[in-house]
């Protein structure tokens, strides 16, 4: 097998997007997590939460 600009272009766009497929499934369900809820909730609270006044 010879290593030809196409074949070597068509693997890295074909791997390129299995990888961002895997990554972006991956992500999402990391974020939609049922055990999660409560940390992310925590952390949106939790900016509001230390302000003590207005930005100076």
């Amino acid at each position: 097998m010879e290593l030809t600009y196409e074949w070597t272009s068509a693997f890295a766009k074909s791997f390129g997007l299995i990888y961002l497929m895997v990554l972006s499934l991956g992500i999402t369900v990391y974020a939609f997590w049922p055990s999660l809820g409560k940390r992310f909730d925590r952390a949106a609270k939790s900016v509001l939460d230390d302000e003590e006044g207005p930005c100076r």
